[in-house]
């Protein structure tokens, strides 16, 4: 199992926050979790690092009953092709 640890403003695997293996940035914009970047090192590609990272601010939003906006294109990508993710994809962006 893949450890992700919650960073400040990302959820991000490995040792330090500042030199992830992968990460996952955000920042909140009042009612929303804005997703701006998706990072994911050579050596953890192709093992769904990056949708495991997307499912826990996926978690983070509807916990604390946010929005996304997916600035990412990794992200909007996802978020817009699952219908699993309508009930916390921001209006603007479905």
């Amino acid at each position: 199992m893949l450890d992700i640890k919650k960073g400040v403003k990302s959820f991000y695997v490995g040792d330090n926050e500042e030199k992830p293996l992968a990460k996952m940035e955000f920042v909140y914009s009042g009612d929303a979790i804005t997703i701006d970047h998706t990072l994911v090192s050579d050596e953890l590609r192709g093992q769904n690092v990056a949708r495991q990272l997307l499912e826990k601010v996926v978690s983070l939003a509807r916990d604390t009953n946010k929005k996304i906006i997916p600035i990412c294109p990794y992200a909007k990508a996802e978020l817009n092709k699952n219908d699993k993710y309508l009930d916390v994809l921001m209006d603007e962006v479905k």
